[in-house]
């Protein structure tokens, strides 16, 4: 199903990856391949539906913030594009999506603010419903990391060598 250039790839994508202006030139390097023949792989792998989304975890403790909320949202569902790139233009907003309502849970779209202290991330999403004139929501700030990682589909230490 994969090629063994692919598994290569997929396993230096599904972690975390290099911290640099170029990564995939840092992951081709490597591989010992061009960046151009990484990026090619990349898109084939999303165009065949085999990788659905690539995401970034932000890891706000060692990046300064000391604050975080997930601001949950009501938005029409016919202004729900237009909210949602507006909200996503704010430097304070990591994540920016939409899900299902749930019984008894009205929100339908919710952001993830980042900044220095609690009553920051308040005046940040009292800022964001100004601009978008999008007045339900809630503030919930997060109070302890659980878990963060990813799926692990081959090894992250592929051996590199020829046999």
């Amino acid at each position: 199903m994969f090629t063994d250039l692919e598994k290569k790839i997929i396993a230096l994508v599904q972690g975390d990856m290099p911290i640099e202006p170029r990564p995939y030139l840092a992951i081709a390097g490597k591989l010992g391949v061009d960046e151009d023949t990484v990026l090619t792989v990349l898109k084939d792998l999303c165009e065949r539906g085999i990788i659905r989304r690539f995401g970034a975890t932000l890891r706000h403790q060692k990046s300064g913030f000391t604050a975080n909320a997930m601001v949950a949202w009501v938005v029409d569902e016919d202004r729900v594009s237009e909210v949602g790139k507006m909200m996503a233009e704010f430097d304070q907003v990591s994540h920016c999506y939409r899900r299902d309502p749930a019984p008894g849970w009205p929100y339908n779209f919710y952001t993830m603010v980042h900044s220095t202290d609690e009553t920051a991330c308040r005046e940040i999403a009292g800022s964001i419903s100004q601009k978008t004139a999008v007045d339900t929501y809630a503030v919930l700030f997060s109070r302890k990391e659980l878990k963060k990682t990813s799926m692990q589909y081959f090894d992250d230490e592929p051996d590199f060598t020829e046999e």
